[in-house]
């Protein structure tokens, strides 16, 4: 494909192959615990890292995860505070980081203002080498901590309560899952925006859940479904001059509409033959 011969472009289709490996096993993850918004707030927290970065002059992806793993564990620390209101965390939260950045840019808005703007709705196209291989690293982390901890990642997931009975360390585990939530994102923001990261992270893994049997299955889909989203994505932005992130999100949206479509298409089907 003529597309192929631009090193941006190559680049682009490494990170989103990496990217298709991370968010299936953080999204499932944080559907199964109800967090789901946990990824979008922790996108919006994200910017108050850039905005420190730029402010102070320091690397904004530095600043970033120091910024999102001090609310990762502030998150969690909310969550538990407010056991029957656990939502509470979430919408704190994301109203303190989205008010602290606008603040933090408001003290140097020629420059921060500026990268705000990238970090808002970011570019996979113009992914350097050094977050290429960032998000590799973090494909390969994220993956062997799942295959050492799946099985009491997947009880923590459906009861907190059972897994804190069996003796798991369920506190200590969730500000571990929080936190790498919060680099995944960190790394990925730049790439897809923080406005679309949670897209990325969420929309694959409920497609897949709808037609999936097991845990490891629907990981499965939805790496599929992550590949093929972002791979289109990248080919119809570079063909159609389309805002990428927008355009891998809009992907992800079309397929789980056909997903949904097609599986009360099925039922429907099915419960006809059964009385017919």
């Amino acid at each position: 494909m003529e597309m192929l011969q631009y090193d941006f472009i190559q680049r682009a289709f490494i990170a989103g192959a990496a990217m298709s490996l991370i968010t299936p096993i953080l999204g499932l993850l944080l559907i199964l615990r109800r967090q789901s918004l946990l990824s979008d707030t922790l996108s919006h927290i994200s910017l108050t890292g850039v905005a420190l970065g730029m402010l102070l002059q320091w690397n904004p992806t530095i600043a970033t995860l120091i910024v999102v793993v001090i609310a990762s564990v502030l998150i969690e620390y909310l969550r538990v505070a407010y056991r029957n209101f656990s939502e509470l965390s979430v919408a704190i939260m994301m109203s303190a980081g989205m008010a602290l950045a606008l603040i933090l840019a408001s003290f140097s808005p020629n420059q921060a203002n500026f990268k705000l703007d990238q970090y808002l709705f970011g570019s996979i196209i113009l992914i350097s080498p050094q977050e290429v291989t960032l998000l590799i690293v973090l494909a390969i982390t994220v993956i062997a901590l799942y295959v050492i901890f799946r099985k009491p990642l997947f009880v923590m997931s459906f009861d907190e309560d059972t897994a804190f009975t069996a003796g798991l360390p369920v506190r200590m585990m969730s500000i571990i899952f929080s936190v790498i939530t919060g680099v995944a994102i960190s790394i990925m923001m730049p790439i897809v925006g923080a406005l679309l990261v949670s897209a990325l992270i969420v929309i694959p893994s409920a497609t897949a859940i709808k037609i999936s049997k097991s845990f490891t299955q629907a990981i499965i889909i939805g790496i599929i479904i992550n590949a093929i989203g972002i791979f289109a994505g990248i080919t119809i932005s570079f063909y159609f001059d389309t805002p990428p992130g927008a355009t891998i999100t809009m992907n992800f949206i079309v397929i789980f509409i056909l997903v949904s479509v097609g599986t009360q298409f099925s039922i429907w089907l099915r419960n006809k033959l059964n009385n017919d």
